[in-house]
């Protein structure tokens, strides 16, 4: 196994105010199984068995899947390796919203009768009894909030699930769910999965602030953004292979969190590139490397949520996990090439408190 030793193997942390520890680099596991976005390369049973196996020999115990993944492909294969493991040794994350069944329009959503069958089906293709962490995988407007988090509280009551998290949801949508979790005495959420890279930092102005407030843990997806940020992709195109190779079908899909190439080729993000390259060079480590240990030592980060689909890919990634560090001067010199437009009233906010340095009262931005 290409690491270096046993100063590499990774770290644990706490999931955000939470008493549950996860490793610093958490497995994803949207390439187990057929692609839920249509992509190819994705790992079967026993190759993604392999990669579990490899990712639990760096220290990794923290292992993030979704329903939808697969159209549940990924929580069986997961499942299927989870038997034969101490299973009280590993923290199993999946998430609940998707439709599941486009022909039954109560299938889908984050409304009571859809997350209690959604958790049924989830843990009986985990072959577990419980979920670690139980994440809502975007908002649902279509369903009250209090039933939402009085579902998801009842879940915890009963031992089914240990934790609770949101994923992809606006900042005021997230102090939304703290307030009423807090007004109706519910267990609160502990983490937030939210994409989040050096070409992906909006999620800093208002969502990432409602967790430093409130004690969640940030679970970054995407930290490469589909491939981008490994240093091997040059302005000539996309590259043949990978989510970058296959951009024409988030192309069509037009959302901008999805690694289409219109949305990733501008003159900003080959800056924050070769920045990159600059400092993996000076270092003697990856570009991966560096872009993912940007994101480990943001202070707001628990966990960072890597995918890999070949051996070579998960030890590069893990070998950002622990045994070196960014340099503060580093770590300024990406914040500063990456820093995400300020538009109003995010700009003038931070004009007017730009001096306004408390250290009673540190400022909140990260």
């Amino acid at each position: 196994m290409a690491r270096q030793g046993e100063l590499a193997k990774c770290q644990y942390t706490y999931l955000g105010r939470s008493g549950l520890r996860v490793s610093s680099i958490g497995l994803g596991t949207l390439t187990f199984g057929s692609s839920l976005l249509g992509h190819p390369g994705q790992l079967q049973e026993d190759g993604a068995h392999q990669l579990i196996n490899r990712y639990v020999q760096w220290g990794g115990n923290f292992i993030d899947t979704a329903n939808v993944y697969g159209h549940g492909a990924s929580e069986k294969i997961v499942g299927s390796w989870l038997k034969g493991q101490e299973r009280d040794r590993f923290v199993i994350a999946t998430k609940v919203r998707f439709s599941m069944e486009p022909t039954n329009p109560n299938a889908v959503g984050l409304g009571r009768r859809h997350i209690i069958q959604g958790v049924e089906e989830s843990l009986e293709r985990l072959q577990t009894n419980y979920i670690d962490l139980l994440q809502t995988h975007a908002w649902d407007d279509a369903v009250p909030l209090e039933e939402t988090l009085s579902t998801l509280n009842d879940l915890v009551r009963c031992g089914k699930v240990r934790y609770l998290g949101a994923s992809n949801v606006t900042g005021w949508q997230l102090q939304k769910i703290v307030e009423v979790t807090k007004q109706k005495g519910l267990n609160p959420f502990v983490s937030l999965q939210q994409q989040y890279s050096l070409v992906a930092r909006d999620s800093e102005l208002e969502p990432f602030q409602v967790c430093k407030l409130n004690g969640l843990g940030v679970l970054p997806w995407s930290p490469l953004k589909g491939g981008f940020l490994t240093g091997k992709v040059t302005r000539e195109g996309p590259p043949k292979e990978g989510r970058l190779g296959f951009s024409a079908l988030d192309e069509a899909r037009n959302l901008e969190c999805a690694p289409s190439w219109s949305a990733i080729n501008s003159d900003k993000n080959w800056a924050v590139l070769g920045t990159l390259q600059k400092i993996a060079k000076a270092k003697g480590k990856s570009v991966a490397q560096v872009s993912l240990r940007w994101l480990l030592q943001k202070p707001v980060v628990s966990s960072v949520i890597i995918g890999a689909t070949k051996m070579q890919q998960l030890d590069d990634n893990m070998a950002a996990a622990n045994g070196w560090e960014l340099t503060a001067e580093e770590m300024k010199e990406l914040d500063e090439v990456s820093q995400p437009d300020l538009r109003y009233p995010y700009e003038l906010i931070w004009w007017m408190n730009k001096d306004r340095t408390n250290p009673w009262h540190p400022s909140p931005y990260v």
